[in-house]
């Protein structure tokens, strides 16, 4: 059935269409339902159509060098699908399965030829928004590279962990050393001094009972910040696991995304030439 120009107002790809331009795409796409796991097109297939997603949820997969099958993206409602490989007229690379009832807007290139052919200015409109859509991707595959792991830990690092950290970088430095030698120098010579008015004579018991409450409290202190470095380092090769695991097939699929922008780009432009 027909496609109300309203449901294309919202999408992104021709969020910079006028009304006269989407009630002329209106008048050529469809909407389309498709059934919980029904597979809207699949590798290796005759891209003759893309799809803009309306309501419901759809995987996009494809299958890695290792023949494993890899989520490419979840469209979520206004996203467009399969439009660089309709463009092209180049087989479909991913397979697309609606994982519950699902409606899309179904659009081809005589959907795309006949509103440039009669609103020419709607091809820039459309390569305004792609351009818009590549720079966004180049963006999330730098942010992506910059993730750092030691800032995902100190974000999940507790007030008491803090305080053990600052202790055990205090209580192991020339500093505290020094401090602590002043301090003992001191307070041995004063009692020294006064003799037998002295509050701690020798041999300094209230001293050795200060010192027997500082090592104490230290020595547990320093071994919470060691044990929780210890998990830093457990949760950092994790980290690098998981990256080292993921990466591969993430990076892949930005790039391809990447790529489908080009091709969508390259594509309107050889549209807009002829």
């Amino acid at each position: 059935m027909s496609c109300n120009p309203e449901i294309l107002r919202d999408v992104p790809l021709f969020s910079l269409l006028d009304d006269d331009e989407l009630a002329v795409l209106a008048s050529q796409v469809e909407l389309r339902t498709f059934g919980q796991r029904q597979r809207i097109y699949k590798i290796g297939e005759p891209s003759e159509r893309a799809y803009i997603m309306v309501s419901g949820s759809v995987q996009i997969s494809t299958i890695d060098e290792d023949g494993q099958t890899v989520l490419i993206d979840e469209p979520m409602n206004g996203d467009v699908f399969g439009f660089a490989s309709m463009l092209s007229g180049a087989p479909h690379q991913s397979e697309a399965v609606a994982g519950e009832e699902s409606q899309c807007i179904e659009l081809d290139r005589n959907d795309i030829t006949t509103l440039l052919r009669s609103k020419p200015d709607a091809g820039l409109d459309l390569m305004t928004v792609m351009g818009r859509q590549f720079h966004a991707a180049e963006r999330l595959v730098r942010l992506r590279a910059s993730r750092n792991p030691n800032d995902l830990i100190e974000e999940a690092q507790t007030f008491g962990e803090k305080i053990a950290d600052l202790v055990a970088s205090f209580g192991g430095s020339w500093t505290f050393i020094a401090i602590f030698a002043v301090t003992l120098v001191v307070y041995t010579a004063v009692n020294v001094e006064l003799g037998k008015s002295a509050w701690d004579p020798y041999p300094f018991i209230l001293l050795n009972l200060f010192l027997s409450m500082l090592a104490a409290v230290q020595a547990p202190i320093i071994m919470m910040s060691q044990n929780r470095q210890d998990k830093k380092d457990r949760l950092r090769n994790e980290l690098d696991f998981n990256v080292n695991k993921s990466s591969h097939s993430e990076i892949q699929g930005l790039a391809r995304r990447i790529n489908l922008l080009y091709d969508k780009v390259g594509d309107l432009e050889e549209m807009l030439r002829k």
